[in-house]
């Protein structure tokens, strides 16, 4: 990285933006030879993979086959995922777990390894699985890998780390269809700099802080998603978001996830007096997919006019439950709630964004320069639903796939040519902004959008719902937007910008999609369709 004349300018070969798994993943193999400045929007261990608490999915057991694992995702995507997306990341999963494994990451291991040749890390099953195939570390998976992973970006000395740095907008020469990198906002002392970039990999995420309840981060707002349409990307099915079956349903820790891996190890989910009813939803009881159980425990809870259901491990040995989940049950504990005793109150909460930035399966996008991994992308991998821990093995081998892509781009870059252009960039012009008499506005329309998306763009939707939440956000478009462009530039302002961008994509493609199928439930369309269509959005 070099400082250009500009103090607020820097210029660097790859700019990756995120800093979960894909993102720490694609910076580390890329700085082996070139450098790079890595944007964490809050601190660099906060992303959604560090409170992912499941695992990875990869064939490791020899008794496991990769075809099974693509089997597993294929129904589990509900008619819509691409084979050749599917077939890439089951087959090259175990290879980037391996990578993790020699980085040091404090996998789960059996208690006693029987042979030479078994495996000897833990593996669990998680709904929608047909085997063992998930490796992890206890209940808090995606926390070891963060923290394993920072640990060698922060050795690397080609990578200059920003935390606290959020972006604006990506810069653009239009006439080439080229990113020359982004505007982002130092959110420590508010100036704003323009990063200049070979190549610009997005990295940054899901959009469930789009509603009211979400397992995520407060990061998970759509920056990149947004970022990416208004430079004239395309999107795909963003009907698609996910909502986790279990979420802690409790006043004082409501958005703490309950690990599907729980129902893999036997958890069993009940109504208030006991009754299990997860049989009568799907043959495959609490092992059923994410998208089945979500609305299954929706519907129980308007049936039976409660707030939540519950999910009983407690039959289990209390000193088995303790080391396979003690992140779970020490944050259990905090509340009152001792889970080796009792059942869990838990409901459905926003989880994970299945579609996203259109890319090729490299994770490049239609705009030369730039790549967008993990979360953020639509490569066509998860379909109409996510199969569970899929999400960190989609990152580990999509930041693989774009690292290769990027070498090769490389070795045939005009770097003359492209420096010509980064020199053509204009420092961002905010003389014309003034400071806003109050602030309220931002929070009570953040807090607009978030309830409208949960009333209307929930678990289960309809025509009128979805008519009436694209009315509402239409109008407050305009309101942000005229906001946008009078005052100067906060976190808080961006994030809303972004999430409001999101949520209306979020419906446009709900309202175009006229069946119900994985994710999405349409009451005024209930049947499914026999041909099966991503839903593919284009900028104007």
């Amino acid at each position: 990285m070099r400082h250009s004349a500009n103090s607020q300018s820097l210029t660097t070969d790859v700019l990756v933006i995120g800093t979960g798994i894909a993102g720490l993943t694609a910076a580390l193999k890329l700085a082996e030879n070139h450098s790079v400045i890595l944007l964490a929007k809050s601190h660099v261990t906060e992303s959604s993979t560090n409170y992912a608490q499941g695992g990875i999915a990869g064939v490791m057991d020899p008794f496991d086959h990769i075809e099974s694992h693509i089997e597993d995702t294929l129904d589990a995507g509900a008619g819509l995922c691409d084979l050749k997306a599917v077939t890439v990341v089951a087959s090259h999963a175990k290879e980037a777990i391996q990578e993790l494994i020699e980085l040091g990451v404090p996998f789960s291991k059996h208690k006693q390894v029987n042979g030479n040749n078994r495996f000897p890390y833990h593996l669990t099953q998680e709904g929608g699985h047909s085997h063992r195939r998930v490796i992890h570390a206890a209940d808090h998976t995606g926390l070891s890998v963060i923290n394993t992973l920072v640990k060698a970006v922060k050795k690397s000395p080609n990578i200059t780390l920003l935390p606290k740095h959020i972006s604006i907008d990506l810069i653009l020469n239009r006439k080439k269809n080229h990113c020359l990198g982004a505007y982002v906002l130092n959110k420590t002392n508010q100036k704003i700099y323009d990063i200049a970039a070979h190549f610009t990999i997005l990295a940054t995420g899901g959009a469930s802080k789009a509603y009211l309840y979400t397992s995520n981060p407060d990061t998970s707002t759509g920056d990149g998603v947004a970022m990416a349409w208004r430079s004239g990307c395309s999107v795909a099915n963003m009907e698609f978001n996910q909502f986790h079956p279990t979420c802690l349903y409790h006043p004082k820790d409501r958005s703490f996830l309950i690990s599907e891996a729980l129902r893999g190890e036997g958890a069993i989910l009940k109504l208030p007096n006991g009754t299990p009813f997860m049989p009568q939803y799907d043959a495959r009881a609490d092992l059923a997919p994410r998208d089945i159980v979500a609305r299954a425990i929706d519907q129980e809870m308007k049936k039976h006019g409660i707030d939540c259901v519950f999910l009983d491990i407690s039959h289990k040995p209390s000193i088995f439950i303790k080391e396979h989940f003690p992140t779970i049950y020490e944050r259990c504990l905090k509340v009152g709630i001792d889970i080796t005793q009792e059942a869990i109150p838990v409901v459905p909460a926003a989880h994970y964004t299945c579609g996203g930035v259109v890319t090729n399966l490299e994770g490049q996008t239609s705009l030369n320069g730039l790549y967008a991994i993990g979360e953020v992308a639509y490569t066509g991998f998860h379909g109409a639903n996510r199969l569970a821990s899929n999400s960190l093995a989609e990152g580990l081998v999509f930041a693989r796939m774009a690292h290769q892509s990027i070498e090769k781009a490389f070795n045939c870059l005009n770097k003359k040519q492209n420096s010509e252009d980064h020199q053509t960039i204009r420092p961002w012009d905010s003389s014309h902004t003034t400071e806003p008499s109050e602030k309220i506005l931002i929070t009570h329309d953040w807090d607009e959008i978030r309830r409208v998306m949960w009333d209307y763009v929930g678990i289960v939707r309809t025509n009128n719902r979805l008519k009436r939440a694209r009315k509402r956000l239409r109008n407050l478009h305009k309101e942000v937007n005229e906001y946008y462009r009078q005052h100067p530039l906060t976190s808080d302002l961006l994030e809303l910008r972004n999430l409001l961008l999101v949520s209306e994509l979020m419906i446009m493609s709900a309202q175009r999609r006229k069946e119900s199928r994985g994710l999405h439930f349409n009451l005024d369309y209930p049947h499914t369709h026999k041909k099966a269509k991503p839903t593919i959005l284009r900028p104007k």
